[in-house]
């Protein structure tokens, strides 16, 4: 039984063929790279850029938004005027935004009537039959009455059923109407909070008072935590011209950024703001380039006809964009991050077998002794219960 033993033992040890790794130095040093830069990997990008050790959670935001500026005009057709909020803040109250208009074009005292339509390729006439009754096309003012009537003195036109006179928008208003639009402030009160980790705060920090917020305008430099802008200079931090702006309008964007971790204190957890443009500016380029609407004031004359003010608006919507994400220490992304970690430096040797078997230029070389089978022992007999082998004399270099 001991010799039968014995004999198992040594076939199972010595009968089954080698597979053997050839290593060299340059091999180990490869492996030992990859391994290098997994490591520098994880504790660099994961856990300190990433702050992978964090519970993250995204915001949850609010703002309002109040503007203050007067400004004057004064025009052969409307007089000296002055213009408040109430006349160039529309509406007076948006979700996220806020329009104020820096250009209009007004057609004062419709009533409705029959007048003649506005000259173009399809409303120019010569005779009653140029005109169809009822027929309204997509920029019509009105419903064509089939009367052909004098535009002026030179043009005929088909007659409408519309508000009349109908309004006049070929020739916009250069420099822009409220030139002084610029001057105008934007006051912004944003309310954030983190649900995961009930933390909440405000645009206006703890530390500003009702002194400081009545004299400050947000600089970059020199307030960069003051709520209110002015008009111009936040055009301005986009890179655009407010007066060229002003003509036909645009859209700006007013962003809020709330970073915050929340492993520091809550002083540190503050809003950073930043601006673009986020149409077009090349109207040369483009259809129906800024950004205009219409809208009418009503009024009920003594005689009891109805009239109003025609008020086609351009000027600046300004969306105010608040995004951020908060980070704690939490310890299962902890976990999950170290063994995501540990489970990449299994892949080492992968990258390493790769680089030299397919990449170096003796990658043929290393292919062909990456394994060697290489038989330990020789039988010899096996006589009389007496098991008698040959073994073959130790590696050497000399053998590969």
């Amino acid at each position: 039984m001991v010799l039968c033993g014995a004999l198992h033992s040594f076939l199972f040890e010595y009968d089954t063929p080698r597979i053997v790794l050839i290593r060299s130095r340059k091999v180990g040093l490869i492996n030992r790279a990859v391994q290098l830069g997994i490591l520098a990997y994880v504790i660099g990008w994961v856990f300190l850029w990433e702050k992978g050790y964090q519970e993250t959670d995204s915001v949850v935001s609010s703002v309002t938004t109040k503007v203050k500026g007067v400004t004057l005009t004064n025009t052969s057709t409307l007089g000296a005027r002055v213009w408040d909020v109430a006349d160039y803040v529309i509406p007076p109250q948006g979700e996220n935004t806020v329009f104020v208009m820096t250009n209009v074009i007004l057609t004062l005292n419709q009533s409705q009537g029959r007048c003649p339509e506005l000259p173009d390729d399809q409303t120019k006439c010569e005779v009653k039959n140029n005109c169809i009754p009822g027929y309204v096309s997509t920029h019509s003012s009105g419903i064509q009455t089939g009367e052909c009537v004098p535009y002026n003195n030179s043009i005929k036109t088909c007659e409408v059923f519309a508000w009349c006179p109908v309004e006049d928008d070929y020739h916009i208003p250069r420099p822009a109407f409220l030139q002084e639009a610029e001057n105008f402030t934007l006051l912004v009160k944003n309310n954030i909070w983190y649900r995961k980790f009930n933390f909440s705060k405000r645009n206006i920090l703890p530390t500003i008072n009702s002194t400081y917020l009545k004299n400050c305008i947000y600089d970059a430099q020199t307030d960069p935590f003051c709520p209110i802008f002015r008009l111009g200079k936040i055009v301005e931090a986009a890179g655009q011209d407010f007066q060229e702006m002003a003509v036909e309008g645009g859209v700006m964007a007013l962003q809020i950024n709330w970073d915050c971790n929340l492993d520091m204190a809550a002083s540190h957890c503050v809003p950073k703001y930043s601006f673009r443009r986020l149409d077009n500016k090349d109207s040369a380029h483009t259809v129906s380039p800024g950004y205009n609407f219409r809208f009418a004031k009503y009024y009920r004359n003594s005689d009891g006809t109805e009239s109003r003010t025609l008020v086609k608006a351009y000027g600046i919507r300004f969306d105010i964009i608040v995004f951020g994400k908060a980070g704690k220490f939490d310890v299962i992304p902890t976990m999950i991050n170290i063994g995501s970690g540990l489970a990449l430096f299994g892949v080492a040797t992968v990258l390493c077998d790769i680089v030299v078997l397919y990449c170096m230029k003796k990658k043929y070389y290393y292919r062909e002794k990456k394994y060697k089978y290489v038989e330990d022992y020789e039988l010899v007999s096996i006589n009389e219960g007496k098991v008698k082998a040959k073994l073959l004399p130790p590696l050497t270099p000399e053998r590969f």
